[in-house]
């Protein structure tokens, strides 16, 4: 068997009170794809972070294309050719194309970037990418997708032989994700060696061969993908059967109305100051009932979402909360009638990642735990976080822990933490899952089910039409800013869904 391409051999990285990685081996070859898994806060991120270069190893030994290397810095990781692309772009946004390929690397001619040949050579590898772009444009104007490739053409520019891809589908269309997938095929044929992080295992059995999982900071299991059935990586991950991860609620019974959306329009976005986003959009959601809301990209779920909560003016219609109309202007309106939005982006819409997980936590409830009128109650704001933190199992090393450094899962977690401390009568989920790993994601959905247990609306909007199924009583769909159905949980399929988020009976 030939060497592979890397070798890391014993890796070990401890933080103050947390063994982050145990004496962690990991092989990827050239021309593979190799799937790195494992639940958030397993080690993953820390052994990337030791490869390319941001963080050093307490101890091992790290071996690429056959020899031993020192990788101090992220330059030394790429000077070696390893380049990692991060699920949070690293791009320039004010910058262009070719600026943002070439960035620090410019080529230059008697001391002067030479615009002209840093702009071909831009177009020679974006055209290798099926990019048709103008190296001039700046990345600010381009879609996720197409910011995506820019990375990858980075990457390809300094001639690396090992891209890491961290999460590089999960905020990519199923077209886009197609085009990524093809692109990755590519780069294998061409010999490359492809490392790629996902929570999305089909994505590990459509485009990976070998696979990793960590557990707990120690490797686990080590296979090759055709040969390992998603149940058994599961089972790798979490430590257990996935049949005893999965339970659905048994169905309630729905109370009275809570909220009512009474023909809500909105014209105008930030590309289209004509564009319909909200078009006479009407739903209900009742007590004790969770409302899946599912859709394609651009067809106004989260604008519906971020219009009830007061975050985006709408033109027309009507919020209505137990029954009686209600004027929401602000998020500070909504929250004042009842209304709770947990955001799709959790890092840049809802946490404050340089505070502690228990200020976090406390913040909307800080009116609530005032003592005499002006100073917070420590020892109520301590008994709040702590019970939220058994009551959602959050795993912290403490209150004062940032939360910038809790897993994906754990921050989700802290987010719908600081919602129940306020005791919503209407809670808006968008993407609940995005992001965790199988076992957290199984979590949150049985927190889902569990304040619909206490009498709380849930509207749950989700990409995944399986986790719309899984955690709905009634889904409605919507296409175009426009509500095309509303049906039972229990009678839909994937394929009535999509029928509908696709509008094709009014097509026919």
């Amino acid at each position: 068997m030939d060497a592979p391409l890397l070798r890391m051999a014993g890796i070990s990285k401890r933080f103050p009170g947390v063994q982050a990685l145990a004496e962690v081996d990991f092989e990827a070859a050239a021309g593979e794809v190799h799937a790195l898994l494992g639940e958030n806060g397993a080690g993953k991120s820390t052994l990337l972070k030791v490869l390319s270069g941001a963080q050093r190893p307490d101890s091992g030994r790290i071996e690429f294309q056959g020899r031993a290397v020192e990788l101090a810095t992220p330059h030394a990781a790429q000077r070696q050719g390893i380049v990692t692309i991060y699920q949070e772009f690293n791009l320039v946004p004010h910058l262009t194309i070719a600026e943002n390929v070439f960035i620090g690397r410019e080529p230059r001619r008697a001391g002067f970037v030479h615009w002209r040949t840093m702009a071909e050579r831009t177009r020679a590898i974006t055209g290798r990418l099926g990019l048709d772009l103008d190296p001039r444009a700046l990345v600010r104007d381009l879609s996720v997708a197409e910011q995506q490739m820019v990375e990858i053409a980075r990457a390809l520019s300094m001639e690396s032989r090992l891209i890491v891809m961290d999460e590089p589908s999960s905020a990519l269309s199923s077209t886009e994700v197609e085009k990524l997938f093809r692109i990755i095929s590519d780069l294998r044929a061409h010999g490359l060696g492809i490392i790629f992080v996902t929570h999305r295992l089909d994505e590990v059995k459509r485009i990976c061969d070998r696979f990793t999982v960590l557990r707990d900071g120690r490797r686990v299991g080590a296979g090759t993908v055709a040969e390992t059935s998603v149940a058994e990586i599961i089972r790798l991950m979490v430590g257990r059967a996935v049949d005893s991860l999965f339970q659905r609620r048994a169905a309630g019974t729905a109370g009275a109305v809570a909220l009512q959306v009474i023909g809500l329009t909105r014209r105008g976005n930030a590309q289209d100051p004509h564009a319909t986003v909200l078009d006479n959009v009407s739903l209900e959601a009742r007590r004790g009932e969770i409302v899946g809301l599912a859709g394609l990209v651009g067809a106004g779920r989260t604008e519906l979402a971020r219009a009830i909560f007061g975050a985006d003016p709408f033109d027309a219609g009507e919020v209505r909360i137990d029954g009686a109309p209600v004027a929401i202007r602000t998020p500070r309106d909504a929250i004042r009638h009842g209304i709770g939005l947990v955001p799709e982006d959790r890092k840049l819409q809802a946490l404050f990642l340089s505070l502690a997980v228990g200020t976090n936590i406390s913040l909307a409830a800080l009116g609530d735990l005032r003592r005499w009128g002006v100073f917070v109650d420590e020892r109520a704001e301590r008994d709040l976080v702590e019970r939220s933190r058994q009551m959602l199992n959050i795993r912290m090393a403490g209150p004062e822990q940032l939360v910038a450094n809790l897993s994906g899962g754990n921050q989700q977690k802290v987010v719908l933490a600081r919602w129940l401390a306020l005791k919503p009568k209407v809670l808006i989920v968008d993407e609940p899952t995005r992001g965790i790993d199988v076992a957290a994601k199984v979590e949150v959905h049985n927190l889902l089910f569990r304040l619909a247990e206490a009498g709380i609306a849930v509207i749950a909007i989700s990409s995944e039409l399986p986790e719309v199924l899984a955690i709905s009583d009634r889904i409605v769909t919507l296409c175009e800013g426009r509500v095309t159905g509303d049906v039972p949980a229990a009678t839909a399929t994937q394929e009535t869904l999509m029928a509908m988020m696709t509008d094709r009976r009014r097509a026919a």
